[in-house]
């Protein structure tokens, strides 16, 4: 699978009813650990203070990503998302790790 660097920016709608956004994020922190599971939600962050993600996520190919692992989730209609394509560096300190 190939790697990707995704930023989130969730913005709830004006006038969404509370109970409509409880029970989308209920439903988004069960399809993460589906995602977590299957090997597409590799790592998330929150930055301090901020309200939106950065994490790196897989795929086949950047179709697959937005299709059927960023497109199933529950929040994505209120969703910004900016994606990276990644690639290992030369000196990714992980990659001389594997060697050994």
């Amino acid at each position: 699978m190939r790697e990707f660097l995704v930023e989130i920016t969730t913005t709830i709608p004006e006038g969404t009813e509370p109970a409509e956004v409880d029970r989308r994020r209920a439903a988004e922190a069960v399809r993460a650990k589906e995602l977590a599971a299957t090997g597409n939600l590799f790592r998330l962050w929150r930055p301090v203070g901020e309200l939106r993600s950065i994490g790196v996520w897989r795929a086949a190919d950047e179709d697959e990503l937005h299709e059927k692992v960023l497109g199933a989730l529950p929040l994505r209609s209120w969703m910004t998302l900016t994606v990276t394509p990644l690639e290992s560096h030369p000196n990714d300190p992980r990659k001389a790790d594997a060697s050994v």
